[in-house]
């Protein structure tokens, strides 16, 4: 039973025979494991917290819980991401594993100082506990841009919305994180002048 592009496949029991949609689960799994783990490592800078959210989203899709899925590459990964995001909100004791350790997206310098890298570590924590804070739709937009590289035509499409509504909402949310950002940075800047 293949599928064709845009046809709804549904992953329950009742309506796909045991050993298909064993072996479908089974094929999707190896094809889109890295990916999920990859993505909710990067919000989570935990490698332990990141296998939990993948072993969730495939063990909801293996149950039969979810919704048909259309595009099961998308649907993984957009769960991947939410329920990174999710984990985040219900652990405000957030690891402080760096985040950059699954991929280039911040580059630490290796003759960096060691206040640096201690600074360069609070303000990793501050970004995911900041994004753990926004909306749902508006940290998944700004996660995909910012830590997934994606541009916000491939957002649109991926979150079933128009490109100005994505550059819309990009926009308010980074007007929102930097004013958040300057409060941490005074903040900060405050308990140093009190050592």
């Amino acid at each position: 039973m293949k599928a064709e592009k845009g046809e709804q496949v549904a992953i329950g029991y009742q309506t796909m025979p045991e050993i298909e949609r064993t072996a479908r689960l089974s094929r999707l799994f190896a094809e889109q494991h890295r990916r999920v783990l990859r993505a909710a490592y990067r919000i989570t800078g935990c490698m332990a917290d990141a296998e939990d959210v993948a072993q969730g989203v495939f063990l909801r899709m293996a149950s039969g819980e979810s919704d048909p899925v259309t595009n099961p590459d998308s649907y993984l990964y957009r769960a991947a991401i939410n329920g990174a995001l999710d984990l985040l909100r219900r652990r405000k004791t957030m690891q402080t594993e760096p985040l950059d350790a699954a991929s280039d997206i911040a580059c630490n310098d290796g003759d960096s100082s060691p206040e640096m890298n201690v600074s360069i570590g609070e303000l990793r924590a501050w970004l995911r506990d900041a994004i753990s804070n926004l909306s749902p739709r508006a940290a998944e937009m700004f996660t995909l841009r910012y830590l997934e590289g994606r541009d916000n035509r491939e957002i649109a499409s991926l979150l079933r919305t128009s490109q100005a509504v994505v550059a819309v909402t990009l926009h308010n949310t980074r007007s929102k994180l930097k004013k958040q950002l300057q409060e941490f940075e005074r903040g900060r800047q405050c308990d140093e002048t009190t050592k």
